[in-house]
């Protein structure tokens, strides 16, 4: 790390923000890294992503253009060195979604309305083509992971139910999808208007899915509970903005019970591989968003192969996972 963070040092020398205050901000389940550089009138944000570590700032510089382009809010890219794997961004404000809903718990529903408007208007913009399309097969080799690290043994069975669901279910790749659209990559900014109020984060792996993917990942949160009857108006304000047809619902269930289904095992492998321990802690969370979709009458057939092929995370599961 001391070599890294000579090149960061160094980095920074040679530019507008070298004798700034720098301030290290809760990293996420990535190699990536972030500080937060303020001279005490302005700040931006440092992004460390150590290419030797498989870190790569390319896409997120991509996809950021990507969504300017179609007048939402990333940060602006205010330098990047691509070989060093380093970034300075614009900050966009000091409050995500989860941090300002635990101050204002009252205004959920105005600030998860204002997220959907702009999955409503990811919806309506045309996909770029060359993204990696979420298909059902490769839907279903993403939570081949499961298998291997929470499961411990392969589970074909599973993989392969999980292609019949979202054949049947949600064929069609159509959708930009952020990926990992949920509170805490999202930031409140009330100073705004319409969909600038959102700022967006944690965009690097976009791709093209289903419709509904990043409503999954909203409302099927890992890391704070939502209300039911919350989810149920936001999906209801969805279906009635896009025009979606009375079959959406097992469609969003699908898509949320392929998206838990990968976190148990991305979860799992954190923590055996990285020993990233405190991500077990949100596995139960996860598992009761998993059984909350397969509670879909469509998803019998699904709900059946997890039960016959995965653990619940009961005590002797989860200490298993934390070893």
């Amino acid at each position: 790390m001391t070599g890294r963070a000579d090149l960061i040092d160094r980095f920074l020398t040679n530019s507008e923000w070298a004798n700034w205050q720098r301030l290290a901000l809760a990293g996420d389940a990535s190699s990536r890294r972030y500080e937060r550089l303020s001279n005490g009138r302005s700040q931006v944000i440092l992004m460390d992503a150590p290419p030797e570590n498989g870190a790569l700032t390319e896409p997120f510089a991509r996809i950021t253009k990507l969504l300017q382009d179609i007048n939402l809010s990333p940060p602006d890219v205010l330098a990047h060195d691509k070989t060093l794997g380093i970034m300075i961004l614009s900050d966009l404000g000091p409050d995500d979604f989860a941090g300002w809903l635990k101050q204002h718990p009252t205004e959920s529903l105005g600030l998860y309305r204002a997220a959907t408007e702009v999955l409503v208007h990811l919806q309506n913009t045309p996909a770029p083509d060359d993204l990696i399309h979420m298909t059902p097969e490769v839907g279903a080799q993403m939570v081949e992971i499961t298998g291997e690290f929470y499961a411990a043994k392969p589970t074909p069975d599973l993989t392969q139910e999980m292609q019949r669901a979202m054949d049947v279910l949600a064929p069609v790749a159509d959708t930009l999808s952020l990926r990992d659209y949920h509170a805490e990559n999202l930031i409140w900014r009330p100073d705004q208007h319409g969909l600038a109020r959102v700022g967006l984060l944690d965009y690097q792996d976009a791709f093209i899915a289903p419709t509904g993917y990043d409503l999954a990942s909203l409302l099927r949160d890992v890391r704070r509970d939502i209300d039911p009857a919350l989810a149920q108006e936001i999906t209801a304000y969805f279906m009635a903005k896009t025009k979606a047809s009375r079959e959406f619902p097992a469609q969003l269930a699908c898509l949320g019970a392929q998206r838990n289904l990968r976190i148990l095992g991305v979860f799992a492998r954190l923590s055996k591989v990285m020993g990233k321990k405190r991500y077990i802690d949100l596995i139960p969370r996860v598992w009761a968003n998993l059984m909350a979709d397969l509670r879909h009458p469509a998803l019998k057939q699904l709900d059946q192969a997890v039960r016959d092929t995965l653990p619940t995370p009961d005590e002797a599961t989860l200490i298993r996972l934390r070893r």
